[in-house]
């Protein structure tokens, strides 16, 4: 080939190459997870890891449930999720077992997995979402951003949209009823509970409550019984009695005097449905506002 021919073929392939590239970032997918960190994928994503059960009840309402290669212990919603392998828990990931996955994608819990997993997942080059939803609307939220990174656009939009109608039917409903004090515990020894900075909150307010603990710094704080009797909520909640001896919210039983117990407003919800953030926070925050109700009909 003569100088002026490989030249004339190097003008050619030159736009060609340009033109590939370009059709390439036009076809790439970006969206913004809840770190504030923008990630892209050059394609849907085809095998995925999800590090939380909440992510991996997310995926599935989004259209994605085929697509989870790997998840963490205590997936196991919808059913289908019992099936898929396990990567690990949240204080232990088989790093070993992620590799060899080969996944497209990670989709991390930023409090549920150690600041140590998440360097060593960040290392692997693979693409990671940071996933924190701690407002109801952040749950719609997720799925379309969800359904944006598994093009099932969609399948997504639907589900945020059926969610949003709920949460918006619960607010028309109760948010305009009377305030009612709650004290949403969450462990007994000790006493936890959580602050404005969690999704419970959101749902509490939705309800028309007021969350004894909103104001405090730590997502879920640990309180003293004093705190708590001096705070005298109108309704105390918390999740199932799964084990006999797990006295849960009966440790206030004896304080006759608290106004819950007085009132009888001590209330056990199905525990997953809002520590959880995802679709199914719906079915809690309505089981939630229920009981808020309730304890609104019982004041003398």
């Amino acid at each position: 080939m003569t100088f002026k021919r490989l030249l004339a073929a190097l003008c050619l392939a030159v736009p060609a190459g340009v033109a590939v590239a370009a059709a390439a970032a036009a076809s790439a997918i970006t969206v913004v997870d809840d770190a504030g960190q923008r990630v892209t994928l050059a394609a849907p994503a085809r095998r995925i890891i999800s590090m939380a059960p909440h992510i991996t009840e997310l995926l599935f309402a989004a259209g994605g449930g085929e697509r989870i290669v790997g998840a963490i212990n205590f997936s196991d919603y919808p059913e289908a999720a019992k099936k898929i392998p396990l990567v690990g828990s949240n204080a232990q990931i088989d790093m070993e077992r992620v590799i060899a996955l080969k996944p497209d994608l990670l989709i991390v819990w930023q409090s549920g997995n150690t600041g140590r997993q998440l360097e060593q997942l960040g290392k692997l080059g693979i693409p990671v979402f940071q996933s924190e939803p701690n407002k109801l609307d952040q749950v719609a939220d997720s799925l379309t951003r969800f359904g944006r990174l598994l093009g099932t656009e969609p399948v997504a939009a639907a589900a945020a949209a059926q969610f949003r109608a709920s949460i918006a039917s619960l607010g028309a409903r109760y948010r305009g009823r009377p305030p009612v004090t709650v004290f949403y515990q969450i462990w007994d020894k000790p006493i936890f509970t959580l602050s404005s900075k969690h999704l419970i909150n959101d749902a509490i307010r939705l309800c028309g409550g007021e969350n004894v603990f909103a104001g405090l710094t730590v997502v879920a704080p640990s309180v003293s019984t004093e705190a708590v009797l001096q705070a005298n909520p109108e309704a105390i909640f918390g999740g199932d009695q799964h084990d006999p001896d797990d006295a849960g919210i009966g440790i206030w039983r004896p304080y006759r005097s608290l106004l819950a117990v007085e009132r009888g407003n001590l209330f056990r919800l199905e525990g997953e449905l809002l520590t959880r953030p995802g679709p199914r926070v719906a079915q809690g925050a309505a089981q939630l506002c229920e009981k808020i109700e309730l304890a609104r009909q019982r004041r003398k």
